[in-house]
């Protein structure tokens, strides 16, 4: 008897139940993308709540009566009177190197037509920031490519870094060089076969932008071979608030998982202001009270909670790093306006983009006067430091000394030669988009002009000169440039060298 008993509780042990625990409400009212569900009584806040076709939503309002879900994906088929379930989860997307290369929505769901994404894991969306502990100082660059970023306001890796200015200043192109340049150093790294090396991994987040235009950036990664290094994370203007919403907070886990495996990446929110009034708009529609703006109490802990999960990690933790470009659109230059404030206020500094600037002609169109890096110059490279420390006090002498100048009063010749500097260095850092610079070329423009090559050259003719020293160099002295990328400081011997090489540059120019 007793081991009949032991057999059937043995038997009992290893049945495997499928039945999973969860409250199931139904549908009371849809309206702008919001469901309110009655009957989830064990509904948690940041909840997933399951719809029929699939479809999932977000737990944002828990009142006594009912609880308000933020729709995601396709809601069209979404009526009053269906009923809707708890999942006990968080909204969580798919991470992984699978994603490289490939356009996903704000639930990780694929967009580029090339079958499904291959994932094994999940990140949350929402996810507390590391804390002080297991950060580490930012101490490794992250090359721009961009002349005037790169010397004057340096990014370190780990560092968030705000870029801000009027519609149609360029921003968009001052993140994508970024990406661009760092497939470029990921391509020189891969090849050189340095076991030092570390690539950097890049999440372009497109929030509420025309279809047509995320088009354009996937060409164009796609032409520099820089998707291939690439995440774009895609929530067009087409699209419902609640997936503009969610867009950002997905890029981040995504990258996030790059960070807590040693890796580095970079991750570009495009853009912040868009971010912001979607929700708003969901605030309004769950009937929050508004604040300052008709925005929300909360939406500085909106940005600050996602901008705080970019951070650099220390060794016990791994060492990886998540670097952040977030964008924000400024209307006529007002940078004190709520949402500008706010996030410069979370940022390491800002890369301002001014619109007279960009009519001169000026591009990147960047105030050099507003714009300022915290922490970057600990990470820049000690050569480029070298070449680049007076640059900054050396461009808003200039500028100060311009605006006397407008009034054609008689100029002393200390004055007109640092007003025929000034004019020089503008011209050295004008760049066209999509055309990242090497650190070992920055550094030998920068220190022909420190070194006073650049000063007998008429303005007109800097543009062809900069053009020209760079494919002398190229053709002539990759060794030396090679020696100058090794990032070390430079000796005596290696000026020496940079002197001459310039010197002979400078005969067959002449």
């Amino acid at each position: 008897m007793n081991e009949i008993l032991k057999e059937i509780e043995s038997r009992i042990e290893r049945i495997e139940s499928d039945f999973k625990k969860s409250s199931v409400g139904k549908i009371i009212s849809v309206a702008d993308g919001v469901a309110r569900v009655s009957g989830l009584r064990g509904a948690m806040y940041n909840e997933m709540i399951a719809f029929e076709g699939g479809v999932y939503g977000l737990a944002l309002n828990l009142g006594e009566d009912d609880v308000a879900c933020v729709l995601m994906g396709d809601v069209s088929g979404i009526k009053e009177g269906q009923g809707a379930s708890t999942t006990g989860k968080l909204l969580s997307v798919p991470v992984g190197m699978g994603l490289l290369g490939r356009v996903v929505d704000a639930l990780g769901n694929p967009l580029d037509g090339r079958g499904a994404v291959d994932f094994s894991e999940t990140y949350p969306v929402e996810k507390i920031a590391p804390g002080i502990l297991p950060r580490k100082s930012v101490d490794q660059p992250l090359q721009t490519g961009i002349l005037a970023v790169d010397a004057m306001i340096p990014i370190g890796r780990g560092q968030r870094e705000l870029i801000i200015g009027d519609r149609g200043t360029g921003k968009t192109s001052v993140a994508l060089d970024a990406i661009i340049n760092q497939a470029r150093l990921n391509e020189e790294g891969i090849k050189s076969g340095n076991p030092d090396f570390r690539p950097v991994y890049s999440i372009y987040v497109a929030i509420g932008q025309k279809n047509s235009k995320i088009a354009r950036i996937i060409q164009l990664l796609e032409e520099k071979n820089a998707l291939k290094y690439t995440i774009v994370v895609a929530a067009s203007a087409a699209e419902n608030a609640s997936n503009l919403y969610i867009a950002p907070y997905a890029g981040c886990a995504m990258g996030e998982w790059f960070m807590e495996h040693g890796m580095d990446a970079l991750i570009v929110y495009d853009d912040l202001s868009k971010h912001a009034a979607a929700y708003r708009q969901i605030s309004l529609i769950l009937k929050r009270p508004s604040g300052r703006e008709a925005y929300p109490g909360d939406v500085f802990y909106l940005h600050s909670r996602l901008l705080e999960r970019a951070a650099r990690l220390n060794s016990e933790n791994g060492g990886g790093s998540l670097t952040a470009l977030p964008i924000i659109e400024t209307q006529a230059g007002d940078i004190s306006a709520y949402i500008p404030t706010n996030v410069i206020s979370i940022t390491d500094g800002q890369i301002f983009l001014e619109t007279d600037l960009f009519n001169q002609g000026l591009r990147p169109a960047i105030a050099v006067g507003v714009s300022v890096s915290r922490v970057g110059s600990a990470a820049q490279i000690k050569a480029l430091k070298q070449v680049s420390s007076t640059l900054k006090g050396e461009y808003s002498q200039y500028k100060e000394l311009a605006a006397f100048a407008q009034f054609g009063s008689d100029l002393d010749s200390r004055t007109k030669q640092i007003i025929g500097r000034g004019d020089r260095l503008v011209e050295i850092l004008k760049q066209n988009n999509n055309t990242p610079l090497s650190s070992s070329m920055e550094i030998a423009i920068l220190f022909a002009f420190q070194n006073n090559f650049f000063d007998d050259i008429a303005v007109k003719k800097i543009l062809g000169a900069v053009k020209s020293f760079k494919d002398y160099f190229e053709a002539r002295f990759g060794g030396l440039l090679s020696e100058v990328a090794s990032g070390s400081k430079m000796g005596d011997e290696l000026k020496e060298k940079l002197s001459e090489a310039c010197a002979e540059w400078k005969k067959s120019f002449n």
